[in-house]
This record gives structure tokens, C-alpha cells and sequence, in this order.
């Protein structure tokens, strides 16, 4: 398979180019600028996730079924209390009320300034749940008709959304005060933008910083454009996918985020193995600088085959790897990581791809200049640099003394590094896990001041830290009876209704308000595990009900979606190594690793150590179990590839490892070193499931490369020694059929230590 893509692209590369070029462009053009249809920015909206059939679901759906959505007007600064201001507001309000309920589809429309309706008691305030507390503001509420479709319910929304700002701007004249609309769509609006201004804004950090890293690790701005050329199409066509991909399933915008971070990162580092393998391989079929059209090269050819054949099988078994570890999510019962396990792995495989058919295409063009000496080696200072982390033709070297000193103190080391990963993962018992909605918007948005508001001055209207629904109708006693029962619930401060949502089973809606100082910590997921288990069976939703549900469902889900990766993943290791033992050592070792990086977060997040959190995003923890244990596997399958192609040829694992880690230990430090980059582009960000996404990826990667991979793996290895490669008869046989078939040629030979 190798051999023959190998031989079209080496033959073709303008083609394999064109192609790559009309994929992103037409990507682009739909993705991005809505050519033919909504971008994919407008098509994905973000919400909390939730779980298909759980209690918190089940009371969401009876709410929204039997309830009508509404659109909002705050208006903040009015005096009522001055008669004046008063008779100005009633004159604004009076048409506004008129052109409001004459909308299609708007059933009523309440504010405080309406007359009573005949009959109502003399004395009481009409309505008065929307005033402010302190008298100072009020909202105007436009109710929407039920059971509508989302074309019809989103076009009623924008027409009572734009009367309402023609309203507010009125009631500023009188008040010279300030207003918010509010409404489902204007928050998804205001979500979706914040997400791809943070998306922008963390791709103008990572990309270039990443050119950057790249240029110091090969020498010159060609060889470091070639990778992020890749992800730029990885990234673009990734997105074209995701548009395709919502057709057939529901989407959350989060997977935007995932695309680009997964999508730039394995880009960049498979590009970088890629392109510093080529440049090996040019030096050593002894390409001449000097010459006609790379293309017209016979061992330019070679060279870059030769690149398909080996390090192209690497990024494919690492990309397979990885793409097995990330399509276990689509076994959990979540939808929202179902979508990203779909995203994930297609941003994966989208990155092998660039990189094992567009990276090797531009090499074929310029594969000459990658011998010549850099430009920028005439620096000083900076030529001591490039020839420490970019120096690849040589068995000699940092990485070659650092094994040699491992394999000498290889028991110490294991013990150590063992004991600093065990006692980092102890910490992961204190991980809190979060699920949060409007509040990843920040303070300065007006949607989140619109709440911070209701929450503040408007208790009637203010989101109540749980829903309680009745599986079912209640007479007047029974109902009147569950209140006073749920008000002696632990922790419940007040307990509001019933109400009756006018749903066909007669379902019953209580508001609940807490008096803990954290609505979604272990203490109101304590007061949700008591309400539930009350005889009446209750439906219960809100912060710490959906936390608990996701939780609950991530632990249902991990014995099938873990032993499918774990199988998967060993299959994969066994068929590159031809060993059962290295795949379940790295099993280990790396599971380890991911338990120890979210022990690292934990103490990072929970504690707030620098941020103001309480906890980690419930899918973030997912995401990075998932997505981590593929990145470590990345790394042990670059080293391992590597360790096994010298064993074939030395027949020596000492020496094997000693060379491998020399020779594969540059690329995967500087792998490590832009990847990392990347993530911290995105973890400086305001959008905390992403900044913990991006910071726990970086502390995974780092202690990975590092720890792990320049110390654990090859001291492991050396201890185990001619048993790293055993497996049965047959096995080893069936393994044989995958194995990289070296290319022996002029310049090549098995150097001495």
C-alpha cells in the first residue's frame, strides 16, 4: 500500500497538490464564508451537554415541551418612582405593547406599567415579578407560541427581538438609562461569535508560534512553512467535513474548537517527523544542492519514497492509533462527546492524510534545498540551536548520551520516574467536574450581564438552581404536600409552585433555590441524590443534576468504550513492533501518564492555582483522556517505530534503543515543543473549557515527552530486554506482513556507538 501511494505521489506531486488545493479552497468557500448556505459558525450551536434518557434530561424535555420560550427586554437605570419619568415610559411602552402581540406566533407580551386585568384585587402589585428589587429597572417579556418548529419559532423570536431594541432605544430617551434584549437565539448568537473570536484569536497566537519553533527546529522558513501549510488544509477541510457531518448528527459548536486544536497540533507534528525523516534520508542518498528540478532527481525520488515508506507507516499507525483512542467516545451516551469523537477523528485522520501526501508532494519539488545549508545558521547563537534540536543525520548526540546514561542507572530511573507519576496521579482524587452553560461567556458580554441582573434584582425570574418535575399529575394535597417535603430537603432554601406545565401526563414543575455558596458542587449534587430518591420518583435538572448525570454516564460508558480502545490500540502496536509485550507496556505506562497529567489539572483547576475555577469542564476531562492517551501513544509510536526498524537491522536492544531515542528523540522533543505551543495558544484564552483543554494537552504532552518518553520508555526497555520483541510463532509470522521494509542504500549502514 505504501509503496504504490509512494510511487504516485513521487510521480505526481503536482496533482496530489492541485487536489489538496481545490479541497481546501471549496472547503473554505463553504465552510467559512457560506458560499451556497449558512457558515458553519451560524449551523453549530453550543448548550450544556447533556445525556439521552437521564433523569435531568427527562425533565427538560416535559419543561420544554409544555413550556413557550420567550424574548426579553431589561431595561436597567429607570426611575419609577418620578411621575414624570413614569408618564414617559407608559407613552413608549402603549404601541410597543400593540405591535408586540400583533406578531405572528407572539401570544402575550407582560411588563410591570400594564393596567390590571378586571377583577384584580385592589392593592396588589400587578406583574410586580418584573421589577427590580431596588425599583430601578424593570423587563418587558414577549412569550412565544408553543410547539412551534425552530423556522417558525426562530422568525417570531427575531421580529419580537427587534421591536423590543426599537423599545429599548425609546425607554433609553426617557430614562437615559441602558437596555438588553435577551433570548435563546441572541444567546447562542453571542456564544457562537465568542467562540470564533477566541478561535481566531488563539490560531494568530499558536500558528505563528509554532512557524516559529519550527524554523529553530529545521533551520529555515521552507521546511517550517511545509507543516503548517498541512494544517492550515487539515484545519480548513476539517470544517468543510463538520458541515457535512451535521446533516447526519446534531453538532455542538464545541467541536470547532476540537477540530482546529487536534487539527493544527498532529499537522505540525506529523509534518515535522515527515520533513526532518526527508531531510535524513536526502543525506543519505547523497542529493546534491546543485541541480536541475527536484522532481527530475532520481534520488530526490528515492529519498522522498523512501520517507512514505517508513516515516509515512508511522504517521499512519500513529493516526490509527489515535483515531481508535478518540472514536471511543462515540461509544458513551453523550451526544456531545459523540460529536467529538466524529470530529476528533476525522481532524486526525485529515492530518495523516496532509501529511503523508501534500508534505511529501512539496518535498518531491523542493527536496534540494533541504541540503543545502541554512541561511540563518550564519546567526550566532542561533546556529548552536538549530544544530542541538535539528540535527538529524547523525547516531551521535544528546539523546544517544541521555539513553546510554539511562540504560547504565536504568533501575533507579524506572523506580523514580514511577514513583513522581504515581504520586502526581494521587492528586486526581480531589478532581471536581463541572458542566457549565452561559457562564463560559464572560463578564462583558450583555447576554451574561442580562442574567447576572435577573439573578441579582429579579428573584421570580432568576434561574433557580434546580427543576423538579413530577413523573405525573398530583391532586392539590399531594402537591401542596411535596413542597413542604422538598423543603426539608438538606440544603433547600426555598421551594417555589408547583406550576403546572399543561403537559398531557399532568406534570408538575417546582423551582428549587439551594443555600449553598456553589449550586454545582458536592454538596447540591448531595441534595439532588436525596430528592431523586424520594418515593415519588422526581425528575430533576440543573447544574448539579446534569453534572451528575454526565458523570454517572462517563462511568457507565468506560468498561466498553475503554476495552475497545485498549484492544484496539494493542492490535495496533502488535501489528507495528511484532511484539505483545511492547503494547502492553505501553499500555501502562501511558495510562499512567494521562492519570498523572489530570492529577497535575486537578491541583492546576480545582484548587485555582492562577484561575478562578472550581473544577474541570465534565467533557474536558473526556476529551483529554481520550485525545492524551492518543497523544502518547503518538509519541511512543514515533520512538517505537524507530527502536524497532534499527533492532531489525542491529539485532542489539540496547543498541536499538540507544539509537532510536537518538534518532527520534529530536523530533519527537520538538514535536512536543510546537505542540505545546499550540495548546497554550488556546489555553490563553477566555473560554475555560478550552484554556483547560489546551493547558491540561500541554502538561500531558510535556511530562509525556519528557518523563516518560526520554526516561521510563527506554529504561523500561532496557530492563526487559530481548523480551520486548517476544510474541508466539504464528503471531510474530502475521506481523511480518506490516513490517517497514527498510531500502538499503548508498551511505546507509548500521553506525557504531
Amino acid at each position: 500500500m505504501f509503496k504504490r501511494s509512494g510511487r504516485f505521489i513521487v510521480h505526481h506531486p503536482v496533482i496530489v497538490i492541485l487536489i489538496w488545493a481545490a479541497v481546501t479552497i471549496g472547503s473554505a468557500a463553504v465552510a467559512i464564508f457560506g458560499i451556497g448556505g449558512p457558515t458553519i459558525f451560524s449551523q453549530l450551536e453550543t448548550d450544556k451537554p447533556a445525556v439521552p434518557d437521564s433523569n435531568s434530561q427527562n425533565a427538560y424535555d416535559v419543561i420544554n415541551q409544555s413550556a413557550a420560550n420567550s424574548v426579553n427586554l431589561l431595561v436597567e437605570g429607570a426611575d419609577l418612582a418620578d411621575p414624570a419619568q413614569l408618564a414617559g415610559l407608559a407613552a413608549a411602552l402603549a404601541p410597543a405593547r400593540a405591535d408586540l402581540t400583533a406578531l405572528a406566533n407572539v401570544t402575550a407580551e407582560a411588563d410591570p406599567l400594564q393596567a390590571p386585568p378586571d377583577g384584580w384585587p385592589e392593592g396588589v402589585p400587578y406583574n410586580a415579578q418584573y421589577l427590580a428589587t431596588d425599583g430601578h429597572g424593570f423587563v418587558v417579556s414577549v412569550s412565544l407560541a408553543a410547539g412551534l418548529d425552530d423556522a417558525a419559532e426562530k422568525a417570531a423570536a427575531a421580529a419580537a427581538a427587534d421591536r423590543l431594541e426599537e423599545l429599548g432605544d425609546a425607554l433609553d430617551a426617557v430614562t437615559g438609562g441602558s437596555h438588553i434584549v435577551s433570548s435563546t437565539d441572541l444567546v447562542m448568537k453571542q456564544m457562537n461569535e465568542f467562540m470564533e473570536d477566541e478561535l481566531l484569536r488563539a490560531e494568530a497566537i499558536a500558528l505563528p508560534a509554532a512557524v516559529i519553533v519550527l524554523v529553530v527546529v529545521f533551520g529555515g522558513l521552507l521546511a517550517a512553512a511545509m507543516p503548517a501549510i498541512g494544517a492550515i488544509a487539515t484545519i480548513v477541510t476539517g470544517l468543510g467535513g463538520m458541515i457535512l457531518i451535521n446533516a447526519f448528527m446534531d453538532l455542538d459548536s464545541v467541536i470547532i474548537n476540537v477540530i482546529t486544536i487536534i487539527g493544527m497540533g498532529l499537522s505540525i507534528d506529523y509534518g515535522l517527523l515527515i520533513v526532518s525523516r526527508c531531510r535524513e534520508e536526502l543525506h543519505r542518498f547523497g542529493v546534491s544542492p546543485e541541480g536541475g528540478p527536484s522532481r527530475h532527481d532520481p534520488l530526490v525520488l528515492r529519498a522522498v519514497g523512501q520517507v512514505h515508506a517508513t516515516a509515512g507507516r508511522t504517521v499512519t499507525f500513529s493516526a490509527l492509533t489515535i483515531t481508535a483512542c478518540v472514536l471511543g467516545l462515540v461509544l458513551m451516551k453523550a451526544s456531545l462527546l459523540k460529536g467529538i469523537g466524529v470530529g476528533g477523528a476525522m481532524a486526525v485522520l485529515l492530518a495523516m492524510l496532509t501529511a503523508t501526501t501534500f508534505v511529501p508532494a512539496i518535498l518531491v519539488l523542493h527536496g534540494r534545498r533541504f541540503v543545502r545549508p541554512s541561511p540563518l545558521r550564519r546567526i550566532p547563537g542561533l546556529s548552536h540551536l538549530i544544530g542541538a534540536v535539528g540535527e538529524v543525520t547523525t547516531d551521535h548526540g544528546f539523546f544517544a548520551k541521555l539513553a546510554h546514561w539511562v540504560q547504565r542507572f536504568r533501575w533507579p530511573v524506572f523506580a523514580v520516574t514511577l514513583a513522581g507519576l504515581a504520586a502526581a496521579a494521587t492528586l486526581v482524587g480531589g478532581l471536581q467536574m463541572r458542566s457549565t452553560g452561559l457562564d463560559m461567556l464572560p463578564e462583558d458580554r450583555d447576554q451574561s450581564q442580562y442574567y447576572a441582573a435577573l439573578d441579582a434584582d429579579y428573584p421570580y425570574l432568576a434561574t433557580p438552581d434546580l427543576y423538579v418535575v413530577t413523573p405525573g399529575a398530583l391532586d392539590e394535597a399531594a402537591a401542596a404536600g411535596l413542597a413542604a417535603t422538598l423543603g426539608g430537603v438538606a440544603h433547600v432554601a426555598a421551594v417555589t409552585g408547583p406550576v403546572d406545565l399543561g403537559a398531557v401526563d399532568g406534570n408538575l414543575l417546582y423551582a428549587v433555590t439551594l443555600d449553598v455558596a456553589d449550586a454545582g458542587g458536592p454538596e447540591a449534587s448531595d441534595t439532588v441524590r436525596l430528592i431523586r430518591d424520594l418515593p415519588e420518583g422526581l425528575y430533576v435538572a440543573g447544574d448539579a443534576a446534569d453534572q451528575l448525570d454526565f458523570k454517572d454516564s462517563l462511568i457507565d460508558g468506560f468498561p466498553l468504550a475503554g476495552t475497545v480502545v485498549v484492544v484496539a490500540v494493542f492490535v495496533l502496536l502488535f501489528l507495528m513492533t511484532g511484539s505483545v509485550v511492547v503494547p502492553l507496556k505501553a499500555l501502562i505506562t501511558n495510562g499512567l501518564s494521562i492519570v498523572a497529567s489530570l492529577g497535575l489539572a486537578t491541583w492546576i483547576f480545582t484548587t485555582g492555582h492562577g484561575f478562578a475555577t472550581t473544577g474541570i469542564e465534565i467533557y474536558v476531562v473526556a476529551m483529554v483522556v481520550a485525545f492524551g492517551f492518543g497523544l502518547a501513544m503518538d509519541y511512543e509510536v514515533f520512538l517505537l517505530d524507530r527502536i524497532k526498524e534499527i533492532y531489525d537491522v542491529v539485532d542489539d536492544n540496547s543498541k536499538a534503543v540507544a539509537r532510536g531515542l537518538q534518532r527520534s528523540g529530536r523530533i519527537i522533543t520538538s514535536a512536543a515543543g510546537v505542540i505545546i505551543v499550540v495548546f497554550l495558544g488556546f489555553a490563553l484564552g477566555d473560554l475555560a473549557p478550552v484554556r483547560q483543554a489546551g493547558l491540561t494537552l500541554a502538561v500531558l504532552v510535556f511530562l509525556d515527552a519528557t518523563v516518560v518518553r526520554m526516561l521510563l520508555v527506554p529504561a523500561t526497555m532496557t530492563i526487559l530486554g530481548r523480551a520486548n520483541w517476544w510474541a508466539p510463532a504464528p503471531l510474530r509470522r502475521f506481523a511480518r506482513l506490516f513490517a517497514i521494509r527498510h531500502v538499503e542504500h548508498a551511505g546507509q549502514s548500521a553506525p557504531d556507538n
